[in-house]
């Protein structure tokens, strides 16, 4: 299904800056808000910084982006949603990668203690240090 088919799939107006967020999601590398709307200024001129944030939220809202937000980072965003994966979050340069889950259903973890609650869902970041930053001689500040 193509992104216009998407949205109206999903109940949501067909507009350019939609087209062009869902876009730069899709090739950025779990960009954080800004970073979506420097994109998105790119493609189709000027869009309001609220209108982006906005967006973010309906396609969110929608299923047709994942927020994520690692302990010390903006929110960031990505186009795979749907299943059940996690990340990989670089402590030095901020880099987030994504990771199939070994069990491959939700929730892959189950707590110690349920408290009543039905876990439908565990969120799993790894931290510590990408490739790159290891090449470059960075140590873990953990």
């Amino acid at each position: 299904m193509d992104d216009a088919a998407s949205l109206r799939a999903a109940g949501l107006r067909v507009t350019a800056a939609r087209l062009a967020i869902l876009d730069a999601v899709r090739q950025g590398d779990h960009l954080d808000a800004d970073g979506v709307a420097r994109a998105v200024r790119d493609r189709v001129g000027h869009v309001s910084t609220q209108a982006v944030y906005d967006s973010l939220h309906a396609l969110t809202a929608a299923g047709l982006l994942r927020r994520i937000e690692p302990a010390g980072s903006p929110a960031r965003y990505e186009t795979r949603v749907g299943d059940n994966h996690h990340h990989l979050v670089c402590r030095t340069c901020g880099t987030v990668t994504d990771i199939d889950c070994v069990v491959g259903e939700a929730p892959c973890l189950q707590p110690s203690q349920m408290h009543g609650y039905t876990v439908d869902e565990a969120e799993v970041v790894f931290w510590g240090i990408c490739p790159a930053c290891q090449a470059n001689g960075a140590e873990s500040t953990a």
